[in-house]
Formats: C-alpha cells, sequence, structure tokens
C-alpha cells in the first residue's frame, strides 16, 4: 500500500487508471518516457489530493485509488 492514511469507510468510489498505448509510448519516446510518467504521476496525486482520496498503490503507470 502506497499510503499511511487511514483507509476510507462507508461507500466509497474506486478508481483505477491506466495510460493507453504506453508501451508504445515507451518504445516510441526512449528515455523521455520517464518524464511523461513522472508528469502523470504528478497530475494524478494533485487530482487524488483535491479530491480527498486516497492512492491505494501504484505500478508502473498504474493507479489505484479511492
Amino acid at each position: 500500500m502506497t499510503t499511511s492514511q487511514p483507509l476510507p469507510t462507508g461507500t466509497v468510489t474506486f478508481l483505477f487508471t491506466d495510460i493507453e498505448g504506453s508501451t508504445r509510448l515507451l518504445r516510441q519516446l526512449g528515455d523521455r518516457f520517464g518524464e511523461l510518467l513522472d508528469e502523470h504521476h504528478r497530475l494524478v496525486r494533485e487530482a487524488v489530493a483535491e479530491a480527498r482520496g486516497t492512492e491505494i498503490s501504484t505500478e508502473g503507470d498504474a493507479f489505484f485509488v479511492v
């Protein structure tokens, strides 16, 4: 688990994300893909924080938040 926050209770919404075509992008961008992934992570985490969500886990370009 990524967070040290308590898990939400009650009615929650689950969000699973994935960058469509990430394998193709990785091949096209090479080493620059890391910059894209860092920006993606920053944007998702910012949106989750603004919505008072909780990041459960990440793997590669995928997020699981509630």
